[in-house]
């Protein structure tokens, strides 16, 4: 088998731009989330392919090119330690884009990197689908097919007129996805499974809390979740969402928050006041725990679970964008009774460590008299003395609860919550951590409240006798501000520069809020289209007791009348233009001649190929001839056209 040639000729020099724009396009959502050497190898391949086609040199030989997919190859599995899944997948198709540039000789290559920039664009949605994948499909989408065209291009059609012709071609497609979007059934689970690439971290909650870990929380912008009440919205002070609760301390870090399904837990808990309806949206946190205001009652969420601590969990991870409809009540009571083994859990301190804070809490005890009354000194103490609140504490190193409270006083959530847990622990008062959120800001223009990772909190819990387990939270002893107006209405309420933030101008407030409002709706409507909502808008179009065989036939009948529609636009704007009265006349001149009229001759060409041939008269040749030119190119009008017609009528 002879070799095929490795020389170019730079016929592709046109196209080619235009295949890597279309590339690069399609190449811009992954690389964030691609090792840096990835993207630079497509950049390395797109700049040399270019420089080939340019200097009419020899592309790679097939060992150069054999050479670098193995090592490419054992690069994305070396970085992954995997092959499958939306990080490597994307990985090896960014990579299979740039070799395969390499190897580019005729333009049926360039069609082949175009369908691998198709299959990079979808890929992309496979991460998320944020409100800006709309556009972005949509301007993709149309760089791609313009470049498709290009290929096919004459020398006469501008970069213009194929781009308008890419847009018609979209606008021609566009009801027909509508159309199976709505109306293609939905199923509760997809077909398969992908797994979420994890390769970019993520912040939230995680299942251990040391000194430091929510203060750095507290800077991060991203929302964690969106919540739409049925009524009110309850006040700041009111707004705990649990998560995780902690119950073994070894020194420094609460852990012990595992998920695990209890013995009918609600029966622990009494129910009090009006019940509070509202609906979550929750951010993906790669973890399985799920936030309800305290404390939840009902969670719609299938495959969800209350823990022993009264947390509420999935059983599996949350990867995507879920929505869960809660009822919970602010006014309760957990645990009235406390077995006595489980006290010892509840009271449990390392061995070592923190001595001075274990001594400061035996002797506050023992002159408070009683457990309330030792637990009204501690937040006393928290009050009156000077502790500050801050995102910026000082490391604590070894034994840090002795020093945060005798030495730098200075903390976040997590110092306070954490100090006072163990000063409850050191007096023989059961007490756990809790980990979550509290407050959020409302969103006026979409009516929902946003909780974002600013908002992560950590209080504490005491069990007493006839109480049960009882809130305290350190924090609003020494901030009451972060607890009654939340993080964003403390910032603005003066004490923005000891804690670190700047408050937002009016005009940057309302472009956050409407942007927020956006995407709620952007959720809700678009990504929030289940079968649910499939449903109940089959129910309002008319249709009753839908299902998918119903939908279907809906579906089919409405993509065939759409098809037979568009068919007509096209065929009413790519229609053969009718004949003039001048042409029809000299078509029947021609067909007397017993000639057939050339491609591209004119009248005056095929006037003298007729007197060639002498089959008629040059007079009448003539006759015809001129008035055929005055009629079609003169002013004369309707007696130019009088003069044909006679013209050719006398012809024999």
């Amino acid at each position: 088998m002879r070799a095929e040639p490795r020389g170019t000729d730079g016929s592709l020099l046109a196209s080619l731009p235009w295949t890597l724009g279309a590339l690069a396009v399609s190449l811009a959502p992954h690389v964030p989330y691609l090792p840096v050497w990835i993207t630079v190898a497509f950049l390395s391949c797109a700049v040399w392919r270019y420089a080939i086609e340019k200097r009419r040199r020899l592309l790679p030989s097939p060992w150069v090119r054999g050479g670098l997919a193995l090592v490419c190859f054992l690069g994305v599995f070396g970085t992954y330690s995997a092959i499958s899944g939306v990080g490597p997948g994307s990985a090896l198709l960014a990579i299979m884009a740039a070799l395969k540039l390499l190897e580019t000789r005729r333009r049926r290559d360039l069609f082949v990197l175009l369908f691998i920039s198709i299959f990079l664009v979808m890929s992309s949605l496979l991460r998320e689908q944020y409100l800006w994948s709309l556009p972005y499909l949509i301007f993709a989408t149309l760089i791609i097919v313009t470049a498709w065209l290009r290929m096919s291009a004459g020398e006469s059609e501008t970069t213009r007129q194929s781009f308008r012709t890419g847009t018609r071609l979209l606008l021609y497609a566009a009801p027909l996805a509508i159309a199976m979007w709505i109306f293609f059934p939905r199923l509760a689970s997809p077909f398969w499974a992908v797994p979420i690439d994890t390769s970019r971290a993520t912040s939230g909650l995680s299942d251990t809390m040391s000194p430091g870990d929510i203060s750095s929380l507290s800077m991060s912008n991203e929302v964690a979740f969106r919540v739409k009440f049925e009524g009110d919205i309850p006040e700041s002070k009111d707004r705990y969402w649990r998560g995780l609760v902690m119950t073994r301390f070894n020194g420094r870090t609460w852990s012990g928050s595992e998920p695990r399904i209890a013995a009918r837990p609600e029966q622990q808990i009494s129910f009090k006041g009006d019940a509070i309806r509202y609906e979550v949206t929750l951010e993906p946190t790669m973890q399985q725990w799920i936030f309800a205001l305290e404390m939840p009652r009902e969670i719609s969420l299938r495959r969800t679970h209350m823990g022993p601590e009264q947390q509420l969990f999935h059983v599996i991870p949350i990867e995507q964008r879920i929505a869960y409809e809660v009822v919970s009540h602010t006014d309760f009571a957990v645990q009235a009774e406390l077995p006595r083994a489980f006290r010892g859990w509840y009271t449990n301190l390392p061995e070592s460590g923190n001595q001075r804070t274990v001594e400061l809490a035996r002797t506050m005890r023992e002159a408070a008299g009683s457990d309330p009354a030792y637990i009204n000194a501690v937040l006393a103490k928290f009050h009156d003395e000077e502790f500050f609140y801050t995102l910026q504490p000082p490391a604590l190193g070894s034994n840090p609860v002795d020093r945060f409270l005798f030495e730098t006083r200075q903390g976040f959530c997590e110092h306070y919550a954490s100090a006072f847990a163990f000063m409850m622990r050191s007096a023989g008062i059961p007490s756990r951590v809790v980990l979550g959120y509290q407050g959020g800001e409302v969103n006026p223009l979409g009516g929902h409240l946003i909780v974002r990772q600013s908002d992560a909190h950590a209080w504490t819990e005491v069990w007493l006798e006839r109480y049960g387990w009882y809130r305290l939270d350190p924090t609003a002893a020494v901030a009451p501000e972060r607890i009654d107006y939340g993080v964003q209405g403390a910032a603005l309420d003066g004490i923005a520069a000891s804690w670190g933030f700047t408050a937002s101008s009016q005009f940057l407030q309302q472009v956050t809020m409407t942007w927020d409002a956006m995407n709620a709706k952007w959720n809700d409507w678009i990504l929030g289209y289940g079968p649910d909502t499939q449903s109940s808008l089959m129910e309002w179009l008319g249709m009753e007791d839908p299902d998918w065989r119903k939908m279907l036939l809906t579906l089919v009948v409405i993509v065939i009348g759409l098809i037979l529609l568009i068919s007509a636009v096209m065929m009413l704007r790519y229609r053969v233009p009718p004949k003039d009265t001048a042409a029809i006349l000299y078509a029947r001149f021609v067909r007397k001649t017993k000639l057939k009229i050339s491609v591209g001759e004119t009248a005056q060409e095929f006037a003298e190929r007729v007197a060639n041939s002498k089959s008629l008269s040059e007079s009448d040749i003539d006759a015809v001839t001129d008035a055929y030119h005055d009629a079609r190119y003169g002013q004369d009008g309707d007696t130019a056209l009088s003069r044909l017609q006679s013209a050719v009528t006398a012809v024999k």
